[in-house]
């Protein structure tokens, strides 16, 4: 069977599209993290033309005496007032994971089938800890989970 000028074409475009770079899913999404000594807060915007927003104020090594409200009033304070702050990052995605450009290391994970995002936090040499997030329409004021 021979290729005619046409075929290598559709191919060659179905090629093309086949390989070419995956479209990050656009929209916000919130979470915490928090155990007896790390507390984070994660605000997570990507904007249709793929450009990453992203926040995450963290508290490390807390004591027995820290004041679990305080902090998460303080770690929400600081999501909504650096806000506007945040400046965009381009990320290389493949459909699931999101790596810096060129990097190795997984920041984000993206589950098409739940659409379910995940932000991974590297704290100093800790392995990465992985936050799940859940997508909101508005940032909330006070992303920590109440307990009522």
């Amino acid at each position: 069977m021979g290729w005619t000028r046409a075929t290598i074409a559709v191919a060659l475009c179905l090629f093309a599209v086949a390989c070419s770079p995956a479209k990050p899913p656009a929209g916000r999404w919130e979470g915490t993290y928090e155990t007896s000594d790390t507390m984070i807060a994660v605000r997570l915007e990507i904007a249709a033309d793929g450009s990453v927003y992203l926040s995450a104020p963290d508290a490390m090594k807390l004591g027995a005496d820290a004041d679990p409200d305080a902090l998460h009033q303080r770690l929400a304070a600081e999501l909504n007032d650096k806000w506007s702050d945040v400046q965009p990052r381009k990320f290389d995605f493949d459909g699931k994971t999101f790596r810096k450009p060129g990097g190795f290391a997984p920041q984000m994970e993206w589950d098409p089938a739940t659409r379910r995002m995940t932000v991974i936090i590297y704290l100093e040499r800790r392995p990465g800890i992985r936050v799940p997030l859940h997508a909101v329409r508005d940032f909330s004021a006070d992303p920590w989970p109440t307990t009522s």
